[in-house]
């Protein structure tokens, strides 16, 4: 790990996948700073959220995973409280398009209480009472973003996302928690679909652009960016637990890397990014493999979902990391 900063301290580009290059440029102000800290507690996660600089204002919703019961890998309750209470922020949420445990608002409130949620927050699965329709900027494949409802109650925020892989869109960083995990039931059939239907039980027969399906989250992604709008927005990914599989998979493979590190932006693509490179930069080892991780992410051509965010304008693949260790 230890390799890995220095190599961005030096300004070393990590380019994974034949993605565009992650250079960082510590002269130009312009690039985004992503700040990083080893120390996975919830001591780190504060520290992290306040090398942000930004103070949250209103009602504060920490949107996370709240994970399929069954599953093991999600944020718990024990990291994330100290940074939640401590904005006075309610754990946000929305509806599964899958027939999973969280599909329906009693079922998902369920599996929130049994993982403990409850115990250090409140809870608010934001389409429980309906959604509505936010505009996207990107009209390529969505004409707009079919969001909770609810997340007209919030003023403020923080997209707190688990940095793993996923079974299709090859891995889960910020920007899939800002639109998949935002979207409610049925605006998560419309991305899953690339703008096709908006019926969780007709969306399977429409996911074969694969390509279109990514574009389709970056779109939504910014549009949840653009709603709250900067300086109301921040987020946070915690590279631990890393399956190659999500936090949505009731039976997820273990993981087979250790665990890095929390990182934070205000920049989600800059995020995300930086996340990629970490882990396409790492020397597999004993204990440490990060080739299976890689060939998911490959395999789903998951690094585009970065590239076409920042074609669109969302936010930029180079960006300064920043150690507060």
């Amino acid at each position: 790990m230890r390799r890995i900063l220095m190599l961005f301290a030096v300004g070393v580009s990590l380019v994974g996948c034949g993605s565009k290059s992650a250079e960082t440029k510590t002269s130009d102000k312009a690039t985004p700073k992503v700040y990083m800290t080893t120390e996975i507690t919830p001591d780190g996660l504060v520290r992290v959220f306040e090398a942000l600089g930004i103070e949250p204002n209103g009602r504060v919703a920490v949107k996370i995973s709240t994970g399929e019961p069954g599953g093991k890998n999600y944020l718990k309750p024990e990291l994330i409280g100290k940074l939640v209470q401590g904005v006075e922020g309610t754990i946000v949420e929305c509806n599964t398009a899958y027939r999973g445990q969280r599909f329906s608002t009693e079922a998902h409130l369920q599996a929130a209480r049994d993982h403990g949620f409850f115990a250090i927050a409140n809870v608010d699965i934001m389409d429980a009472d309906g959604e509505v329709k936010i505009p996207v900027q990107d009209t390529t494949h969505l004409k707009y973003n079919l969001v909770g409802k609810n997340i007209e109650n919030y003023d403020f925020m923080i997209n707190l996302a688990h940095f793993k892989g996923h079974a299709m869109g090859g891995f889960g960083g910020v920007l899939k928690n800002q639109s998949i995990g935002v979207a409610s039931r049925n605006g998560k059939a419309y991305i899953h679909s690339v703008g096709v239907t908006e019926d969780p039980d007709q969306m399977w027969g429409h996911t074969d652009d694969q390509i279109g399906f990514l574009e389709s989250m970056a779109a939504a992604a910014q549009s949840v960016h653009e709603y709250f709008g900067e300086g109301n927005i921040v987020y946070i990914n915690v590279m631990n637990n890393m399956s190659i599989d999500c936090d949505c998979d009731a039976h997820p493979a273990d993981p087979l890397l250790k665990d890095v590190g929390i990182l934070a932006s205000t920049d989600p693509v800059a995020l995300d990014r930086a996340c990629l490179d970490i882990i396409f930069g790492i020397t597999p080892e004993q204990g440490n493999d990060n080739g299976p991780l890689i060939e998911r992410i490959k395999s789903r051509h998951g690094v585009h979902i970065v590239d076409y965010a920042e074609q669109i304008g969302l936010g930029s693949t180079k960006y300064e990391l920043v150690n507060i260790d």
